[in-house]
């Protein structure tokens, strides 16, 4: 990754706290050479009360200087904010993104629906399928550091866009390390021995020690949330089928089992993805 990235953040003006742009700010201070800072205000309709009492959708000027420049002129960092009014979220977001050859997409995860359990809006869902470049997912209160990096991948799939993704993800997940001078694990769960992953496929594929592979029996949440913290991981990365099509396609109830699992931040990268 030696050329300059381009983070696209998304950020809500309804909100008081940017733990994506947070994030961004962090990471592109530990990356050289430092990347460029598309700020996107906009707001997700599926999830924000839009009447006019509530007083958080009217924003100033001053707003604007001290949540979104201060930070980032603070930084030292070169960047750009648009404000989209388009009542299609997910939209805006892809044109805009692609417009500017975006080279990740930066936005909150959200608040957890239950204790356990988080619950996205279909035009989150539709960003993550349909994304032409990595989206990553930020927790609230997640570490910001950036030194192990996990990558799940399913070595037992045969379908050619489920294999075309594993090669998305691991060479998304080696470059991830790289920039960010960490190590880089991968992870592939199975449920039986007669699905058990070619432990030597892996190695040769992925170039990693057997100490950096893990292949563990289980539930692939279960697997991945188990490795992640055995190994202290700051970032995972889990792959989804990029579908088109009726909306209930578009659900990935494994991803969102995982996403939910897991307590750091989330990259999610669709098949269709070129790495």
């Amino acid at each position: 990754m030696s050329e300059q990235e381009k983070f696209f953040v998304v950020v809500n003006p309804t909100l008081d706290e940017h733990v994506a742009l947070d994030r961004a700010i962090i990471t592109a201070q530990l990356m050289t050479p430092r990347p460029k800072i598309y700020v996107f205000v906009a707001i997700d309709h599926d999830s924000v009360d839009m009447s006019p009492d509530n007083q958080n959708i009217y924003r100033n000027t001053d707003w604007f200087d001290e949540q979104i420049h201060s930070p980032l002129k603070a930084a030292g960092l070169d960047y750009q904010i648009e404000i989209s009014w388009s009542d299609h979220w997910q939209k805006a977001i892809m044109q805009s993104a692609k417009k500017v050859g975006a080279t990740r997409i930066i936005i909150r995860a959200g608040k957890l629906k239950s204790s356990s359990r988080f619950s996205f809006t279909e035009n989150k869902w539709k960003l993550f399928k349909r994304a032409f470049c990595p989206v990553l997912l930020v927790r609230d209160g997640a570490a910001p550091a950036r030194k192990v990096v996990l990558a799940a991948v399913n070595f037992q799939a045969i379908r050619d866009q489920q294999q075309r993704l594993n090669s998305n993800i691991l060479a998304r997940g080696s470059a991830l390390a790289q920039s960010y001078g960490a190590e880089f694990h991968v992870v592939n769960a199975y449920l039986d021995s007669m699905l058990y992953p070619d432990r030597g496929r892996l190695a040769k594929e992925t170039g990693l020690d057997s100490s950096n592979i893990h292949v563990v029996q289980g539930y692939t949440d279960e697997a991945i949330a188990k490795v992640a913290k055995a190994i202290s991981a700051d970032v995972v990365i889990i792959g989804t089928l990029g579908q088109t099509g009726v909306i209930k396609t578009l659900r990935g109830n494994t991803a969102e089992r995982v996403i939910s699992a897991v307590d750091v931040d989330v990259v999610v990268i669709n098949s269709e993805y070129e790495s």
